[in-house]
């Protein structure tokens, strides 16, 4: 493994690891009021196509970080409309 595979794999996991926290928060309150769904639509997007991207190029970090932040993404987006 290459020395940059490391650093995407620490930025993968220092990135992904950010949206737990409030993922977990707002799993637990049921309270979106401060989540934009602009901004829930928006990165969902911009995730995807980071996913499709690190697909395309059979790039493991890439993959495999998109692919559980789109997963708490998805998580915030779906309270985000639930609970709204």
């Amino acid at each position: 493994m290459y020395q940059t595979e490391y650093i995407g794999y620490a930025a993968g996991i220092i990135t992904t690891l950010a949206f737990l926290p409030q993922a977990v928060r707002i799993v637990r309150t049921r309270q979106t009021r401060d989540i934009s769904l602009l901004w829930a639509f928006a990165m969902n997007l911009g995730i995807m196509l980071w996913l499709f991207y690190g697909i395309e190029k059979n790039d493991l970090p890439i993959v495999a970080a998109n692919s559980i932040t789109l997963i708490l993404l998805i998580i915030i987006l779906y309270c985000k409309v639930r609970y709204k």
